[in-house]
């Protein structure tokens, strides 16, 4: 959802934006925090489920066209941008007679918008590899990754003051997403006096965790304790800890292809195993261009300490993958994204680019 925030902010000004989203969950709040209308509609994931709730989502979902379909016909929209997520289906095949244009946040699109692609006017990709999934299409544009604009990388210094770090020590960002990682979250604590020897943490655990962390850290001798900086979550604070970084533990969901380039932040990457191909590919992408280093989920236990602290050891090995990420980052990204939307809302009407 942060590609189209950002987008939103780009048009800011130019257009009216409404917020199409999923019923429950973090989304409507994080859009509210935007400023931008939010309307929610029923769906829910059809790849990968089980046989019994399969019947169930085919039902959600078809209640979730029925939905988009009115408040399309009532909204009247110019055009409208699908970012991926099972939402979006419904919204894509509602709104088949709007221009349209699919973002693909992944290198590899999946399930969801490889459906949209069939609806869409315009397909915009984050990084030039993922052409290859749309062959004869007749507009695929590379706009690179949007970031959100409150993510903008400040000095390491300063970063490091204002998050309470001490400013030339090496800094582990830990991040497991908005709802955290509990395999990620539970192979650090497991090492964490080692790692805390040779850096500070800041480690994000997600919503589900974060009530362990007071016991973890009275499990930590004094003079570790105070290294180790746990949240749930950051919001504005966030470009701070993406600056202060010196390496990221997280999984490999489509930010990385846009939010490490920007902050030129190597990472270790560990994808998450049930979600397909998808974080794999985003992972396998940056390490070929050595930025990221690749973990399976089940090797964390056996390797993820001698991993985390070889590259801590090594800051001549950090600053070159800090370089190959930042040769990796496409600035104007939601730029691009917004002058195609606005290309798509003047196109005289029946015309298909």
């Amino acid at each position: 959802m942060y590609p189209g925030l950002a987008v939103a902010r780009a048009l800011a000004g130019k257009a009216d934006v409404i917020w199409l989203g999923g019923q429950g969950g973090m989304e409507a709040d994080l859009v509210a925090r935007a400023g931008i209308p939010f309307e929610a509609i029923p769906a829910a994931g059809v790849h990968g489920v089980g046989l019994g709730a399969l019947p169930g989502n085919l039902a959600r979902l078809s209640r979730g066209y029925l939905a988009a379909r009115r408040i399309v016909r009532r909204l009247r929209p110019d055009v409208v941008l699908l970012t991926g997520g099972y939402v979006g289906v419904p919204v894509a095949f509602a709104a088949r007679h709007v221009p349209q244009l699919a973002f693909v946040p992944d290198l590899e699109p999946g399930l969801a918008l490889r459906a949209m692609g069939l609806t869409a006017d315009v397909i915009a990709l984050s990084v030039e590899e993922a052409r290859r999934f749309y062959p004869g299409r007749r507009r695929v544009v590379v706009t690179g990754y949007p970031v959100r604009p409150d993510l903008r990388p400040i000095e390491r210094g300063e970063a490091r003051a204002r998050l309470g770090l001490h400013p030339r020590d090496e800094v582990l960002l830990v991040m497991g997403g908005s709802r955290g990682a509990r395999a990620l979250n539970e192979a650090l604590w497991a090492c964490l006096e080692k790692v805390l020897g040779f850096a500070e943490i800041v480690h994000l655990t997600g919503g589900l965790d974060f009530p362990r962390v007071e016991s973890v850290r009275q499990g930590l001798p004094p003079r570790l304790a105070d290294r180790y900086h746990a949240s749930a979550y950051l919001h504005e604070e966030m470009a701070w800890a993406l600056s202060a970084a010196n390496l990221a533990l997280s999984r490999a969901g489509a930010s990385v292809l846009g939010e490490y380039p920007r902050f030129g932040l190597p990472a270790v990457l560990v994808p998450y195993p049930h979600a397909w191909r998808y974080q794999r590919r985003n992972a396998e992408y940056l390490v070929r261009r050595g930025a990221a280093v690749y973990l399976r989920e089940r090797d964390l236990a056996g390797r993820l300490p001698d991993t985390l602290l070889d590259l801590l050891r090594d800051p001549a090995r950090l600053e070159h993958m800090a370089d190959k990420a930042r040769e990796l980052a496409v600035p104007g990204a939601a730029d691009a994204i917004a002058d195609e939307l606005e290309r798509l809302a003047r196109r005289p009407a029946g015309r298909h680019d």
